[in-house]
């Protein structure tokens, strides 16, 4: 099963490098704006059917996330020349910001770079060491999973997703940045340290995403509302549109991973959270900096309230469809992989002692 899925993964990614390599050739002989669009929508409807290719929760759900959401984003504002697409960089780093959720930083430390860099990726490689150790923990405990009540289990659920995605994409970022000796902007900022929901979703949670959605959704709707309710109100409907299109977006991965009906639970979550934002910055408006709360009660009021409703809405969708138990196939099959070839490996040496 792992190897035919495998190959299907291998056929997907050949299809997307080849279609980038046709969106930057197209991107030099075509002028920007409506016309590169046309020629650019075969290959972001092709992006969101790849992913119907593959049925693993983690090749399949990674896949949909880069290319069908992330990717199609890239491509839309590559058709205008804006975003972190242009065909002044080379066709291997083209490939590689388009494919993959990684974002070139803009102005990198100039002052003692390598001193400076050094501390950093001390300070980094310990930090993912101690989560990778965490995660190791989260994927130990599965195994009494009889035993551990079901709350505790979508909690677990929730940790596991951020540690893995946090180690996966970081993983990714290295790779880039030593092909191509780029600096790139950190997918993740310690979003458990937030103190707030706009300091959660707007600098420490998933990024990329954030960068994203700013000028393909917030932007322009924020241009459009400023002409229709006026500059004091237009980032009402711009927060929550760009929540709208988040949970809509969730809700085509998730449709990649169950391959069943939507729920509407995913995009309810995002609109709860876009609606309690918006409350947020308008209460923050009002009191002017009058009433600020320390760290030590909106830090966990913060993750609490974010944690809460994600077990309430958000990671059941992980228990439908027995996703959770398919993933955890995965599991043994890349255990029971690793340690065929490790026993292989073991007895080729001791054949040749």
């Amino acid at each position: 099963m792992l190897g035919e899925e495998m190959n299907s993964f291998i056929k997907v990614w050949l299809a997307v490098l080849t279609s980038l390599c046709y969106c930057h050739a197209m991107g030099k002989m075509v002028p920007k704006g409506p016309k590169r669009l046309i020629f650019l929508l075969p290959i972001v409807c092709l992006f969101l059917y790849l992913p119907l290719n593959l049925y693993s929760p983690h090749l399949g759900g990674l896949t949909a996330f880069f290319i069908a959401w992330l990717g199609n984003f890239k491509l839309l504002l590559f058709a205008f020349d804006k975003g972190p697409l242009n065909t002044r960089i080379s066709l291997p780093l083209f490939m590689a910001l388009a494919c993959l959720p990684i974002k070139i930083q803009q102005d990198p430390i100039k002052e003692n770079p390598s001193s400076k860099s050094q501390g950093k990726s001390k300070e980094g490689t310990v930090n993912y060491v101690i989560k990778g150790l965490l995660l190791a923990i989260i994927l130990w405990s599965y195994n009494f999973i009889e035993y551990i009540h079901p709350n505790i289990i979508k909690l677990l659920y929730a940790l596991h997703i951020y540690f893995f995605l946090e180690i996966f994409l970081a993983i990714g970022a290295a790779m880039v940045r030593s092909f191509y000796g780029v600096e790139l902007e950190p997918q993740f900022n310690e979003p458990f340290l937030s103190t707030s929901l706009q300091d959660f979703w707007g600098k420490r949670w998933n990024l990329m995403v954030a960068s994203i959605m700013r000028p393909t959704v917030y932007e322009p709707t924020l241009r459009f509302s400023s002409a229709v309710v006026g500059r004091k109100w237009a980032p009402v409907p711009s927060v929550l549109s760009t929540f709208v299109v988040s949970g809509v977006m969730h809700e085509l991965v998730f449709y990649y991973l169950r391959r069943v009906s939507p729920t509407g639970e995913v995009s309810w979550f995002f609109i709860f959270h876009g609606i309690c934002l918006t409350l947020e910055i308008g209460l923050k408006k009002a009191l002017s900096g009058k009433c600020r709360l320390p760290w030590i009660v909106t830090g966990p009021l913060t993750v609490g309230f974010v944690l809460g409703t994600g077990v309430w809405l958000f990671i059941p969708q992980f228990t439908r469809s027995k996703l959770d138990d398919r993933a955890f196939e995965e599991y043994a099959e890349i255990g029971e992989l690793l340690k065929s070839s490790c026993e292989k490996v073991l007895n080729h040496i001791f054949y040749h002692l």
